[in-house]
């Protein structure tokens, strides 16, 4: 199940590469300060965003860190859950 995903990480990395190597000669950056310029900043950084989340992915985060992060998740619903239950105990008290 872990290839899938890298797999999938890997083809919208492509994707976003190929959007933004396209789209790189066709924004104008010369015309000096103003929307048009406002706009391809904001563009690419975008897309550096979106490239730099999938590497991020694929590289790997730690294994040790996503175990936490994990554990930190299950330990929160239970928590949640707890929260829930004690309401509805408290609700149903006539």
């Amino acid at each position: 199940m872990r290839k899938k995903s890298k797999f999938k990480h890997s083809l919208y990395l492509l994707a976003a590469l190929a959007m933004l190597l396209y789209a790189l000669p066709h924004l104008s950056f010369r015309s000096g300060p103003g929307w048009v310029l406002g706009f391809g900043v904001v563009w690419c950084v975008f897309a550096f965003l979106v490239i730099a989340s999938h590497l991020h992915f694929i590289i790997g985060v730690d294994e040790e860190k996503q175990k936490r992060l994990d554990a930190v998740r299950k330990v929160k619903l239970e928590q949640w859950q707890g929260k829930w239950n004690e309401e509805a105990r408290v609700s149903q008290r006539p």
